[in-house]
């Protein structure tokens, strides 16, 4: 079961933004990349107990399951179901601004931002959790 420490920062990744962001062929399976960003994300989660959501566009088939992270989706696939999924938990959180969502969409940027809550570019985000980088490194962009 997964426990979110008061004051914790949580992170919200936008799956297929943060898949899409490498010309890596993921293209030619979907699914298997899918599961390749779950795996990375439970490694960095692990590492240092961080609290991690991973959002896909609709709900995997098969099914992934994750004992280190929370797996999200958007109950049927559709124009930014995903990113309508991840202003809904911002929105549902009291905490806004202890959420990181992790996208490159400038259209969910603007809504996270609106909602109080901070993101961090998917391109970087995917190397940081492929191959993390010195401490201290990153660019966290505040909300309001």
């Amino acid at each position: 079961m997964l426990h979110r420490t008061v004051g914790a920062v949580r992170w919200i990744i936008d799956a297929m933004n943060v898949i899409g962001s490498r010309p890596d062929g993921w293209w030619k399976d979907r699914h298997q990349a899918m599961v390749r960003l779950t795996r990375h994300l439970e490694r960095w989660a692990a590492a240092d107990g961080r609290d991690v959501t991973v959002v896909f566009e609709r709900p995997p088939s098969p099914p992934i399951d994750s004992e280190v992270i929370a797996i999200g989706a958007a109950p049927r696939a559709g124009t930014n179901s995903a990113d309508d999924e991840i202003i809904r938990m911002v929105h549902a959180d009291r905490h806004p601004h202890h959420i990181t969502v992790v996208t490159s969409d400038s259209a969910l940027l603007e809504r996270v931002r609106e909602a109080g809550a901070n993101t961090y570019p998917a391109k970087g985000f995917r190397d940081l959790i492929e191959a993390p980088p010195a401490p201290g490194q990153g660019r966290v962009q505040s909300g309001r």
